[in-house]
């Protein structure tokens, strides 16, 4: 089992940023991705980020390149979430999820682990 503890959301202006951070515990050792997703209210959950665990390989969609940017500290156990020059469709809830397989790292069924979610709101 893998548990997963997001952090680092509020409420931010225009143009501001943030860094999230989810802090992985349990059977890290069967970890191979960790991805970051988000669902805006009334939209479906998409893929922010993903890194392979061996290696530190990242992965941005082309939706949420040059903005976004992922990072794992494996001495803390804790990947994070750079997001910059937000905007208010950044708004939603964020989500950290970890997958012990090698499926693709911006498919949600590709993770077995999901954190509660830590919510982002962006004001013009």
């Amino acid at each position: 089992q893998v548990q997963l503890v997001e952090s680092g959301g509020g409420s931010v202006q225009a143009g501001g940023s943030l860094r999230l951070s989810c802090v992985v515990s349990g059977d890290i050792s069967s970890v191979r991705r960790m991805g970051w997703f988000r669902q805006a209210p009334g939209k479906e959950r998409e893929a922010v980020a993903g890194i392979e665990s061996d290696g530190g390989m990242t992965y941005v969609p082309d939706s949420a390149k040059g903005r976004f940017t992922i990072s794992q500290d494996n001495a803390k156990s804790t990947v994070y979430l750079q997001i910059n020059s937000m905007k208010p469709e950044d708004t939603g809830m964020y989500y950290c999820a970890a997958g012990s397989g090698y499926g693709f790292i911006f498919r949600g069924s590709t993770y077995q682990y999901w954190g509660q979610g830590t919510q982002v709101t962006v004001s013009s």
